[in-house]
């Protein structure tokens, strides 16, 4: 089973990383410390780059909400596709 990490564990992986790279390790010695592959550092540096920890509570709120938006639209459009039906009268 893959292991799944929370955004502010890869954020603090990628710290770790970027010390160990500083310090002279490689690219693949980093990835076989933090237990991940080349593939999924680098998916996770382009798409946490220069995020801190305050940011990735934000986009997770920001997220959060936007999926209570997107299921009060979906219900919305079902109330007004039966409001339809029954003014057409074909019920």
């Amino acid at each position: 089973m893959k292991k799944r990490h929370k955004p502010e564990q890869i954020v603090r992986k990628l710290r770790e990383a970027d010390a160990l790279l500083s310090g002279g390790a490689t690219i693949a010695d980093a990835c076989i410390r933090l237990e991940v592959s080349e593939a999924t550092y680098h998916r996770w540096r382009k798409q946490y780059s220069g995020m801190g920890v305050q940011a990735l509570k934000q986009l997770k709120a920001l997220e959060q909400e936007n999926a209570r938006l997107k299921k009060i639209v979906a219900d919305q459009v079902v109330d007004i596709s039966i409001l339809k039906e029954v003014a057409e009268g074909n019920f």
